[in-house]
């Protein structure tokens, strides 16, 4: 059986001292791209990525789901397109080894899309705070009741089909990327499963639910994106 063509998409604002490790620790015998989004980072992380052999391209415009779309973006001008597609955090809170658990539904059960649950697996002590917690329940509880679809966790830690990324037609720019990836693939009937992942502390500190503000916007955007799409 030939292994199926699979790109990993990091987008990276100011993580020098962690996208490294992420590159480095993602088995390069499963990925045939490695991108690292450098979103708008005013340190080294683009040398950081580029150092462990990933290829890495800029989008100027801050934003989680602007520096998603911009690797998606590479990823339609390629000669040969991918057949999955990995998205991964450049903190080096996910455990980058565990790749193939994410992309083998997709190539043994053809899954359209799998997501990494941290709620599944083993959290370190303080790898998420309460307002994840509480904000990832509360999400895929209202994603079950509006879109009768069953997820416990928001993990940006997944894969998916390349085309069937296409066909979701991904637009969020900020916080509701994770969210929207789910909800769109509810409604068009996607074939999802999650599997079991491991979570550590971070390298640094979240530009999202290490601050009031962040973990507040980001939460607001998760809730305005579910009733969006109804």
């Amino acid at each position: 059986m030939v292994r199926p063509k699979i790109s990993v998409i990091i987008p990276a604002f100011n993580e020098e001292n962690a996208v490294g490790l992420v590159v480095k620790a993602i088995p390069k015998e499963w990925v045939d791209t490695i991108i690292v989004v450098n979103n708008a980072s005013t340190d080294e992380t683009r040398y950081a990525a580029e150092k462990e052999g990933a290829l890495v391209i800029d989008q100027p415009i801050k934003g989680y789901g602007n520096a998603c779309l911009k690797g998606i973006g590479y990823l339609k001008k390629m000669e040969v397109t991918p057949d999955i597609v990995v998205f991964l955090d450049a903190d080096f809170s996910d455990y980058p080894e565990e790749l193939p658990l994410l992309v083998k539904p997709i190539i043994e059960d053809n899954v359209d899309m799998v997501i990494g649950s941290r709620a599944l697996g083993n959290r370190d002590s303080g790898s998420m705070t309460f307002p994840q917690v509480f904000g990832n329940w509360l999400a895929t509880r209202l994603l079950k009741l509006f879109y009768n679809y069953r997820f416990t966790d928001l993990g940006p830690f997944r894969a998916i089909k390349y085309s069937a990324l296409l066909d979701l037609q991904m637009a969020d720019k900020t916080y509701g990327w994770t969210v929207e990836m789910q909800v769109k693939a509810a409604k068009q009937k996607l074939k999802c499963t999650e599997v079991p992942v491991n979570y550590k502390n971070r390298i640094g500190t979240s530009k999202v639910s290490g601050t009031v503000k962040g973990a507040v916007s980001a939460g607001y955007k998760i809730l305005y994106t579910i009733f969006k799409y109804l």
